[in-house]
């Protein structure tokens, strides 16, 4: 799971019919190889300006039940608080 912000949507009127229904976000996630921005499909009911949870690749597809879909990122929890010791992160 990665830990991201959810910066705001995304409307595509072309696409995979196997997304339509499904409400797109641009999330920016922070890792060990720095800051990235992805676009995860949100089944949660996520909004901009909050924490969330993802999940990428093969699992992100399969929390959907459809392992055809072109789906790489979803977004599975919204965060309501994170402890961190920040002596570990250095």
């Amino acid at each position: 799971m990665i830990i991201g912000k959810v910066l705001g949507n995304v409307w595509a009127t072309k696409k995979d019919p196997k997304l339509n229904g499904r409400k797109l976000l641009v999330i920016r996630t922070t890792g060990t190889a720095g800051a990235e921005t992805i676009v995860a499909v949100d089944t949660i009911g996520a909004g901009i300006g909050e924490d969330v949870l993802v999940t990428k690749g093969s699992v992100a597809r399969n929390s959907l039940g459809d392992r055809d879909s072109p789906i790489d990122a979803v977004v599975i929890g919204i965060i309501d608080s994170l402890e961190v010791d920040e002596n570990l992160l250095k």
